[in-house]
């Protein structure tokens, strides 16, 4: 049963009547929209791009990161387009633009540093694995996937933080599981609320249907795959950071691998979390 000051919430509510909600990020939209017109080329949405320069600047950082580890330097977006493609270009957009948004939470409830800290490593560590998994999706659809798979945890802190800190703090001190706990107190979990925002925002259903199936592991579907990449990745940078054990049957892989994975996402975070969050 859901607590009680939240009588028949639903995950749809909480998203209504904010507009840093319910308004998706409009240049990723006009930058989709530009690519995937036949009579606009890649000059032109390098100019959407060009428009807000403080992207611009983060993007090209970006892109001569060791993310790519490009052997010389790219100084423009249009240039950078060519390199990395459209599909890739539209997923850091999104990322950043989204980093943005989402850190900005009151200071005591949810450290965003930490949150988005663990939120990257996820994601990198999901562009990893996918690598080494026989998958049809590809790789920059499992990083962003993996990057904002516990998005719903910020919109709780945003729109029910006394009842996101009851959670937490019951998870604490208790060790119970956080996603029965949120369902017990709230009604239902964060992975549906992330895929509820997702799904208002219109983004590609590879991330809405990743979000939801994160907390069921034994459901099937087109995005069953990468919704087993990402929870396995998410297992995998917790072990790293917090040095804990942990099941990763799941994730397919040998010890050396999953060392490597380690080991290469621990050399490329450091420099990708300061360009992705500048905010210290």
């Amino acid at each position: 049963m859901p607590h009680s000051d939240s009588p028949n919430l639903t995950a749809a509510d909480l998203l209504k009547g904010d507009l840093q909600l319910t308004s998706p990020p409009a240049i990723y939209f006009e930058l989709k929209k530009t690519i995937e017109d036949p009579y606009k080329s890649i000059i032109d949405a390098g100019e959407i791009i060009n428009k807000d320069p403080a992207l611009s600047i983060r993007l090209l950082k970006l892109v001569n990161s060791a993310f790519f580890g490009f052997p010389s330097r790219i100084v423009t977006i249009s240039h950078a387009i060519t390199l990395i493609g459209t599909q890739e270009l539209q997923n850091l957009v999104l990322s950043t633009l989204i980093i943005d948004r989402f850190s900005m939470l009151p200071n005591g409830m949810l450290s965003m540093h930490d949150f988005w800290a663990m939120s990257l490593r996820s994601a990198l560590t999901a562009k990893e694995l996918a690598a080494h998994w026989d998958t049809n999706e590809n790789d920059e659809a499992i990083f962003i996937c993996g990057l904002l798979h516990e998005i719903g945890k910020l919109v709780f802190y945003r729109r029910i933080p006394e009842l996101a800190r009851e959670v937490g703090l019951l998870v604490e001190s208790t060790n119970a599981d956080e996603i029965e706990t949120e369902r017990s107190i709230i009604g239902f979990d964060h992975y549906e609320t992330g895929a509820e925002l997702a799904k208002l925002w219109k983004l590609p259903e590879i991330i809405s249907e990743t979000i939801a199936l994160h907390a069921h592991p034994d459901s099937t579907g087109r995005y069953q795959t990468a919704a087993a990449i990402v929870r396995s990745a998410n297992r995998i940078a917790k072990m790293a950071f917090f040095d804990t054990e942990t099941d990763l049957s799941e994730a397919g892989i040998s010890d050396e691998q999953l060392s490597n994975i380690i080991d290469k996402v621990h050399d490329q975070f450091e420099e990708i979390f300061n360009i992705f969050y500048p905010h210290r």
